[in-house]
């Protein structure tokens, strides 16, 4: 309830409105500024703790199949027509005066459809409120944020708030049935589902018998997926250039949005699946002809980094590579933690490797003001837990451009090395300064040397001194 007045400790020259949310009465404003793009746009709202970008850039592209005129606002870009827009640094959903600026310009130039990616931050924030969602995916919600959110349950919550939101969506002239699409396979699924109220619809996916759109006969490999998905309505085969087997749940989401949420046709839904090529930073190959599998991943979670080595095991398993008689393939993983974030992540992250992970390097990944050889410590803690040895079955390297040169040394043929945790961003913080740094630059660097080819420098981190605590 927002107060009028015209005084305030003591006065103002100026009247005032006194309101409850600061950033509610934001979103609300920016909203209303701008004319209320959202009740012109079908909008599908995308969030999860893990998958949110690769689910949302498949249903994007199953528009653009369709023939739609599509924008999309994700954590890493906003598509606006021909224009493509950095939304910042690091991962989060933008601001709320900025959303709905990016939303009034796809009005502006014949845009109908937008796909909006929702972190929990922007939805606990009220970054995305009056956006007047039509369509709400939930791709996953597991253990991250929590140094914001204090607990898995606030998290939770915040979470659900896109799904709660398709009730207080506005009748629109092209309207649709509002539709909550949700995991099946996911822990949060029987919480949200009885959270749904009418006129709100709900559909489910997952590799789980008891899901609404399911898949079978799923290969991966190195190259990409394929699998047989299905429901009471179709059962087709798709294929996909994204790799890792826990992608088939993200075209599983985007499915059953577009088949059951937009009404598209089958064929177009499986020309979209294909027409996306495998998102940068996502499981992104970097082969300069080397012996082993090197990759770059986001996984900058314990679910994600989770999913990500069972994902390299698989691969090794189903992708016809050599093998030294010395070695069936293991997996090198490299990864740190981020500093000033959910430091619980940090040991978990470090015990699903010693379970999953050959070899274990522990390195830098955004450090901020806190003691980067303090993470790594915690770090190690939870790889020992789990019976690796330091210097044999793990190690722990500060410098994070030396971590890949180490994974990459000591690769042999049929293995695979993977960088985690930075996936596409552009760059490291260390103190309050953010240092230009790219993983798949990174790699290119050491394999160059490796490999003994010309190739990018190593971008410079100040761990290079050897000083892994830089003020």
């Amino acid at each position: 309830m927002a107060t009028v007045g015209t005084e305030y400790q003591g006065s103002l020259p100026v009247p005032y409105i006194r309101v409850q949310n600061s950033r509610e009465a934001l979103a609300y404003l920016s909203a209303a500024y701008y004319n209320f793009p959202a009740q012109k746009l079908i909008v599908i709202g995308v969030t999860g703790t893990d998958g949110k970008t690769t689910t949302a850039n498949l249903i994007f592209h199953i528009l653009i199949a369709a023939g739609i005129k599509t924008g999309m606002i994700s954590t890493v870009n906003a598509v606006i027509g021909d224009d493509i827009l950095d939304t910042g640094f690091h991962v989060t959903t933008p601001e709320a005066n900025y959303v709905q600026n990016y939303l009034a310009k796809m009005v502006d130039v014949g845009i109908t459809h937008v796909v909006l990616e929702a972190t929990s931050h922007g939805l606990a924030q009220h970054r995305v409120t009056g956006c007047e969602f039509d369509i709400g995916v939930v791709t996953n919600i597991t253990h991250e944020h929590l140094d914001y959110h204090g607990t898995y349950e606030a998290y939770r919550s915040a979470k659900a708030r896109l799904i709660t939101s398709l009730t207080q969506t506005s009748s629109k002239k092209n309207d649709i049935h509002r539709l909550a699409v949700l995991n099946r396979d996911d822990g949060s699924y029987e919480f949200l589902s009885n959270l749904i109220q009418t006129p709100v619809q709900q559909i489910s996916y997952g590799l789980d018998q008891q899901a609404d759109v399911k898949a079978r006969n799923i290969t991966n490999h190195v190259s990409g997926l394929s699998f047989d998905a299905y429901s009471q309505g179709f059962y087709e085969q798709f294929s996909s250039n994204l790799v890792g087997k826990y992608n088939v749940l993200n075209c599983l989401a985007a499915i059953s949005a577009t088949i059951y949420g937009l009404k598209l046709d089958l064929r177009v839904v499986q020309e979209g699946i294909s027409a996306l090529s495998n998102l940068p930073g996502r499981m992104e190959l970097i082969d300069l002809s080397q012996d082993f599998i090197a990759m770059v991943d986001f996984a900058h979670t314990p679910n994600a980094l989770f999913r990500a080595l069972r994902s390299a095991r698989e691969i090794i398993q189903d992708t016809p590579v050599p093998k030294s008689k010395a070695s069936q393939g293991r997996v090198i993983a490299i990864f740190g933690s981020a500093g000033l974030r959910d430091r619980a992540k940090r040991r978990m992250m470090a015990e699903v490797s010693g379970e999953l992970a050959d070899i274990t390097i522990l390195t830098a990944e955004d450090p901020r003001t806190e003691s980067l050889d303090a993470i790594l410590k915690e770090m190690e803690m939870g790889v020992e837990a789990k019976g690796r040895i330091k210097g044999q079955t793990y190690f722990s390297i500060p410098d994070r451009g030396d971590a890949i040169r180490f994974g990459i040394s000591v690769a042999r043929p049929g293995d695979i090395v993977l960088a985690l945790g930075k996936g596409h961003e552009q760059s490291m913080c260390f103190g309050e300064i953010e240092y230009s740094w790219d993983d798949r630059i990174a790699m290119r660097a050491a394999l160059s040397e490796h490999l003994g080819l010309a190739g990018p420098d190593m971008p410079f981190l100040p761990t290079q001194s050897g000083d892994s605590n830089p003020t």
